[in-house]
């Protein structure tokens, strides 16, 4: 194929994306009770699961002070137009988050043909793993992340006398931001693994420069939460392990390759 051929299929990849994202934002826009009262609003209620775990673990280590019960905030909309817009970015989040697995599809798509046989076999799992890292990160996100993020800056005041009285659009900013960025991130192994496969990286170079990874990722996960160290442990945490995951998908990756070019060796031979 020619360098316009490529971009002909590139376009209609993202055209099929495109699609895709749109039609899991009518879903998300028509289910808009559901959305918003038991998905997206549901970190304002001092009754979230996230919240309620905390108080049992309060009971178990008898630390009643990290016991949520009061989120210590209201909830109020300033601009004429300001639901209505609201409703349209959950909406398309919401599409988002729904067609990223289809997304992942279309990417796999447009790249395999590109790939030697034992690289594509190497990678079938693109689409699943992909996936399954996603939907693990926005579960973190969303049940762990976005709850201590309002918990803090709700509670958080400089005197009494000042009330919290939070935007509408940046409580839903909080949530959703920092639930789909989390996904994204989470995708740290796949992008290891191409990588590896490729020959791009290897496990040497990934352990050379572990300590600058280290390094951004408290950078990534100071961005992503509240100016608190317990947060910011909590997400430095997993995306270290996962790191640590991807070194050894990439150790796995290079012996696989030598194994591979011992065989062929031996075929020519």
């Amino acid at each position: 194929m020619t360098f316009l051929e490529h971009l002909e299929v590139l376009r209609w990849t993202l055209v099929r994306s495109a699609i895709a994202v749109a039609f899991g934002f009518v879903l998300a826009f028509v289910f808009k009770t559901f959305l918003f009262e038991e998905v997206v609003l549901a970190a304002r209620d001092p009754q979230f699961v996230t919240y309620r775990g905390f108080c049992k673990l309060s009971e178990w280590l008898g630390m009643p002070e990290i016991c949520i019960t009061d989120l210590g905030f209201t909830l109020q909309n300033l601009p004429v137009s300001g639901q209505f817009m609201t409703h349209l970015t959950v909406a398309f989040v919401g599409g988002f988050i729904l067609a990223f697995p289809y997304i992942l599809w279309e990417l796999w798509r447009f790249i395999s043909p590109g790939l030697r046989d034992r690289e594509r076999r190497a990678m079938r799992s693109f689409v699943v793993a992909g996936s399954f890292l996603f939907i693990i990160g926005v579960l973190f996100g969303y049940y762990l992340l976005a709850p201590l993020t309002v918990q803090f800056f709700g509670t958080y005041q400089v005197s009494p006398t000042v009330a919290n009285n939070f935007a509408l659009e940046s409580f839903i900013g909080i949530v959703t931001q920092v639930t789909v960025w989390t996904g994204l991130v989470f995708e740290m192994p796949l992008v290891m693994h191409v990588l590896s496969r490729l020959g791009i990286v290897g496990p040497g170079m990934l352990r050379t420069y572990r300590r600058h990874a280290f390094v951004a990722i408290l950078v990534i996960a100071a961005i992503l939460t509240p100016p608190d160290i317990i947060s910011q442990i909590i997400v430095a945490g997993p995306l270290m392990l996962l790191y640590e995951i991807g070194i050894l998908i990439s150790a796995r990756n290079e012996r696989m390759r030598l194994r591979e070019s011992t065989s062929a060796r031996l075929a020519g031979a």
